[in-house]
């Protein structure tokens, strides 16, 4: 059934001057963005929040994920480079063997994660004036979308594949060199984020469990990191000396951010 095999080689540039390049995953991180400020200013204007501080939170969002994201990625899967090579950590360019534009390639989400919520704490308390789970509750919703967007990019970059099929099913990655089909996790990922912000969408619209401080949040935490754990089972290790552990990094890393999402979604709270 060779029609359930998809032969994947695309381009990840969209163009391309000398070194520097415009990359689908650089566009996917940019659609996430747009997207999450329209969202956003739509729950502002329901919530009848300023919209001048709405730039502000964007701000705060953009360089909280890509730091966060960007440190997550070497502390939890390359350490040795935050000593070895800590100007291309904190750069988006390559300088050995020979300087090139690299963008900001190897993004961690649960660093992502960290980022905004030390972020989100310092503006909800200097900025907004409210608690820290009111925003948070609020800020999950376009992160569930925008985290779909992000896993498009990383599959145009033929990156963070899945494991072999061993049948006739699934994408061969052909700029890896391969004829044989994975499993399209980076897709599964981003089915499984539609999904998320479409139920936190309805939650957060249609029922007044927004009321409760940390439900929504707690609900993004449970839904996004029991789909991370379970497509994990569906990757390649990302770390070769971590390939023979039952669980990967990525999956103990989500047990706790599950286990948070569930306190806070069925904590008791004063009347």
């Amino acid at each position: 059934m060779t029609f359930l095999q998809i032969d994947w080689n695309p381009a990840p540039e969209l163009f391309k001057i000398g070194s520097f390049a415009i990359r689908y995953y650089s566009l996917m991180f940019v659609i996430a963005f747009t997207l999450g400020l329209y969202l956003m200013k739509k729950i502002f204007i329901n919530e009848k929040l300023p919209l001048e501080l709405l730039d502000k939170l964007f701000m705060y969002m953009v360089l909280s994920i890509l730091i966060g994201a960007r440190l997550g990625h070497f502390l939890f899967y390359e350490p040795a480079a935050l000593i070895e090579r800590p100007l291309e950590v904190i750069l988006p360019f390559q300088f050995s063997p020979t300087f090139k534009f690299t963008g900001f390639a190897g993004l961690a989400s649960h660093g992502a994660a960290i980022g905004v919520i030390l972020a989100l704490y310092y503006f909800s308390k200097k900025i907004l004036k409210k608690p820290v789970l009111f925003i948070l509750d609020r800020i999950v919703i376009p992160s569930a979308i925008g985290g779909a967007f992000v896993r498009l990019g990383n599959l145009m970059n033929s990156e963070i594949i899945g494991k072999p099929t061993n049948s006739d099913y699934g994408f061969v990655f052909q700029r890896l060199g391969e004829d044989f089909p994975r499993h399209p996790a980076q897709l599964y990922e981003a089915i499984c984020y539609v999904v998320i912000f479409a139920i936190l969408w309805f939650v957060y619209w249609k029922t007044d469990k927004k009321q409760k401080l940390g439900y929504l949040v707690g609900l993004y935490f449970a839904l996004t990191f029991s789909a991370r754990f379970v497509i994990e089972f569906f990757k390649e290790a990302q770390v070769d000396d971590r390939a023979t552990w039952a669980l990967n990094t990525g999956q103990w890393l989500s047990i706790p951010l599950v286990m948070i999402g569930l306190y806070f979604m069925f904590r008791k709270t004063k009347a």
